[in-house]
């Protein structure tokens, strides 16, 4: 568990932020939630907590406080596991609860990829999109116990979040092989199964990275389970979900397509129909 004022220097990777927390340190860890350079709903949440942290030691629970609260609530609307810290905090009030949350978020994947294991097996491949830690902890879990199994990795389009896990599951002695995103369906026949992580858990279905919906009809109709991981902090009980619709830039040089009308939505979401099961710390349900 991070002392107070160390929750930077444990919880995200030096090169996204520095120990100290000055206001351009603040303001440098918002810009990068929303350019993805912090990325995932798990990552996203925890540098959330650690500005509302070090913004409640200097100057408590006061309007400084509440501004910063509503501030990151705009940042990335469809990741719900901030949110939920922030409501979290803003009721208990007290110094605990940011320890609580930060030793929650890093436990729980652990127990995750544990509840995974039944669901990786020796010399079957899958299938994952997008960047999500507990999928790579699950993955790297497995590569431990031994078994030796292939993941395919798709880009994720358009900010390749895909090359992220690429990298972090080769480093682990994890056989990958990299796809573009409407190559997914091609590949589903010699898939054993779809593995992907959870930005959301809603009673209609799951939300995550754009494209997880499409993976998941093509695994329904060749007979692949689709698995997603997360922890029970992504369950979202707001009456609605904005999808975050990321600027156009990110698809295309906007010089080359004058006039179009570019669209960027971050996430969709899969119904419960085509889900085999979600996977959190509690178990699998």
């Amino acid at each position: 568990m991070p002392k107070k004022g160390q929750f930077f220097k444990t919880y995200i990777h030096p090169t996204h932020i520095k120990y100290n927390m000055e206001l351009n340190t603040i303001e440098k860890t918002i810009k990068d939630i929303k350019t993805l350079k912090i990325q995932g709903a798990r990552a996203v949440a925890i540098a959330g907590i650690g500005i509302l942290q070090e913004i409640h030691e200097v100057s408590g629970f006061g309007d400084d406080f509440e501004k910063m609260c509503a501030r990151l609530e705009k940042t990335r609307p469809t990741a719900v596991p901030m949110h939920n810290a922030i409501e979290m905090i803003k009721t208990k009030r007290n110094e605990s609860v940011f320890e609580d949350l930060l030793y929650f978020l890093e436990n729980s994947k652990e127990k995750i990829a544990a509840h995974t294991q039944t669901s990786i097996n020796e010399g079957a491949t899958y299938i994952t999109h997008c960047h999500s830690s507990e999928v790579i902890a699950a993955f790297k879990m497995a590569k431990r116990e031994g078994k030796n199994f292939r993941v395919i990795v798709t880009e994720t389009r358009p900010m390749l979040q895909g090359k992220i896990t690429a990298k972090e599951l080769m480093d682990a002695g994890i056989p990958v092989t990299y796809i573009v995103d409407s190559a997914a369906s091609s590949f589903m026949r010699q898939t054993n199964a779809v593995i992907m992580g959870i930005d959301s858990i809603r009673e209609e279905g799951v939300y995550n990275k754009i494209g997880s919906y499409a993976i998941a009809l093509a695994a329904k109709k060749a007979g692949a389970p689709v698995y997603f991981l997360g922890n029970t902090l992504k369950i979202d009980k707001r009456e609605t979900i904005m999808i975050e619709e990321r600027p156009s830039k990110e698809v295309i040089d906007l010089r080359t397509l004058k006039g179009a009308d570019i669209k960027n939505p971050a996430f969709d979401m899969t119904p419960w129909s085509l889900i085999e099961a979600v996977i959190t710390e509690r178990g699998k349900y």
